[in-house]
């Protein structure tokens, strides 16, 4: 019976992967949660563009987070917990890895403090979206 059992765990698991990996639809990575939009601002709108650009690949296209990177879209980086100086630190200096196990994140050297303040008016409208304050 034991011989049975093994390999079904095995193809199950596989399956399993496969299925996470191609799954996409609205939804991000497998790390990820799933993010609603607002309409935005015109900042906010501007940030998304260049979010999308410099951040997504880690955090995703929502800033929901993937298996690479954390989602910003959650409790941790409320501004009363990572208010918008921390967004600017960890564009500049990078920063290293404290509530998450994705690694330290390596600065972000192709965006200007325009483009963080831009980012910043993204992720907190798409926060307050859903939830996070």
């Amino acid at each position: 019976m034991k011989e049975k059992i093994v390999p079904l765990l095995v193809i199950g698991g596989l399956i399993m992967g496969v299925y996470l990996m191609f799954s996409g639809g609205s939804k991000q990575h497998s790390a990820g949660i799933e993010v609603k939009i607002p309409v935005l601002s015109a900042s906010a709108t501007s940030g998304q563009a260049i979010f999308k650009i410099n951040c997504s690949q880690c955090h995703g296209p929502s800033a929901g987070g993937t298996t690479q990177g954390p989602p910003l879209i959650h409790k941790y980086y409320e501004a009363s917990h990572h208010a918008d100086g921390a967004f600017y630190r960890a564009a500049t200096m990078g920063v290293r890895a404290h509530h998450w196990r994705f690694g330290n994140m390596p600065p972000i050297r192709t965006v200007t403090t325009q483009d963080v303040s831009k980012i910043i008016a993204f992720v907190r409208e798409v926060q307050k979206a859903n939830g996070i304050f």
